[in-house]
């Protein structure tokens, strides 16, 4: 990975169609970007389901969702108290919220309880997790399918914005859709495709690209992850494996951008 001394945080936002592998593809690059440990890494699970936290065997005692919910409840019973006190009771908060080993911290948001709109809410727990995010080498964000929920309840900007498919051309479609809507709904720097799961170089050549998709890398079918998923194991636990090895030379395309 290139030096980042007195380089911003890079931040790389990971979504896609469900179930074309964006978990995965996160978790590697968690894993990946872990080995160095003069770096600091946060790794934000977006995704109601919290899977990113499962693939790194990480259990999350507290969302942002569940201080979020907490907030709102205050707000309403009108038992929160003046600006100061807030503030310093959600940094707090925030800060019990993340699961920290070593140089890894990670954040989980997990789903909204409470119906209805809380713009003033969301903004404020946004500045936090984007302040936060300011004391990080790399941010990995594994996010929902709808990019919409990244603005509206993680960040408004990120560096980079990682689509992953699998070889369907729907699964393509939906990537292609999300870069259009993010255009509008997310400020970033670039963006890219991952073509995740193919199984050989004659698949490869029969897949369409759309021609606004910049291709960031292709990641092969691999049993080693299959396995994993199935026994619930951790990304961080597993040796090298070939579709590692294929998300390493995405994030050097992608950290190398900057």
């Amino acid at each position: 990975m290139p030096d980042q001394e007195n380089k911003p945080t890079v931040v790389i936002a990971v979504c896609g169609k469900g179930g074309v592998g964006k978990t995965s593809i996160s978790a590697m690059m968690v894993k990946i970007l872990v080995r160095d440990r003069q770096k600091k890494i946060l790794a934000i699970d977006a995704d109601p389901a919290v899977g990113l936290a499962s693939a790194l065997g990480i259990t999350a005692q507290k969302t942002v969702d569940d201080i979020r919910n907490s907030l709102v409840q205050r707000l309403e019973d009108r038992q929160a108290g003046d600006k100061e006190e807030l503030l310093t009771h959600l940094d707090y908060e925030m800060l019990e919220a993340l699961t920290e080993r070593e140089n890894l911290a990670f954040l989980a948001i997990g789903r909204p309880e409470k119906e209805g709109c809380y713009c003033q809410v969301n903004t404020l727990l946004k500045g936090f997790i984007a302040s936060m995010a300011d004391h990080f080498d790399y941010v990995v964000i594994d996010g929902e399918a709808g990019i919409e929920q990244l603005n509206r309840r993680v960040m408004e900007k990120v560096s980079h914005l990682v689509l992953v498919a699998d070889p369907s051309a729907k699964a393509i479609h939906v990537a292609q859709t999300i870069q259009q809507i993010a255009r509008h709904t997310v400020e970033y720097k670039l963006s890219g495709l991952v073509v995740n799961r193919y199984q050989s170089t004659k698949e490869i050549e029969s897949i369409f690209i759309p021609e606004d998709l910049h291709i960031i890398g292709w990641v092969p079918e691999d049993d080693v992850i299959r396995r994993c998923d199935i026994q619930g194991k951790s990304v961080l636990d597993l040796p090298n494996y070939n579709a590692l090895y294929a998300v390493e030379e995405c994030l050097q395309s992608i950290c190398h951008s900057f």
